[in-house]
């Protein structure tokens, strides 16, 4: 099997595992660590996490894989993150996910064809009392319906 150069930045990632691996329950800090560093936790990290830990590379992808929070490919230009907690669900947050992927053209977890846009489901953002909600790259949006997350999604287009 051939394998290509990495394609990010293997010294931040030595970094990261150096500076967090002494810490008590090392692994999480590590794995935010790199997706801070990387904006995601690349396949070929989880052999140098394993090493540094002295466990397992599948207790290492178990762990990724776990929390969602954790994503092993790198996003979209823009990241939206859409409630799927019960007061969303119970204001709309079903037919908006569904508005969110026919818009994007992907499912949960995917990035948009164009590389614009990921999609991701959180369970909860703390904003229970204007739901449905999401976030785009961040930023929060309460009370969202179809016709709010299109303009929003248009915004970004423009502007990326």
């Amino acid at each position: 099997m051939v394998r290509t150069a990495q394609s990010f930045d293997i010294d931040a990632v030595r970094q990261v595992i150096a500076a967090r691996r002494d810490l008590p329950g090392a692994m999480l800090p590590i794995l935010h660590g790199i997706q801070e560093a990387l904006g995601y936790v690349p396949a070929d990290t989880v052999p140098m996490i394993a090493e540094a830990l002295n466990v397992s590379r599948a207790e290492v992808h178990g762990v990724i894989s776990f929390y969602h929070y954790f994503r092993q490919q790198a996003a979209g230009q823009h990241v939206v993150q859409l409630c799927r907690a019960e007061a969303c669900q119970a204001m709309g947050g079903e037919a908006l996910a569904r508005h969110a992927q026919q818009a994007l053209g992907c499912g949960f977890h995917e990035t948009s064809a164009d590389g614009q846009f990921t999609l991701e489901p959180v369970y909860c953002l703390g904003l229970c009392g204007c739901g449905p909600s999401l976030t785009v790259d961040g930023e929060s949006h309460g009370r969202m319906n179809a016709l709010k997350l299109d303009r929003l999604l248009l915004s970004k287009r423009v502007t990326s």
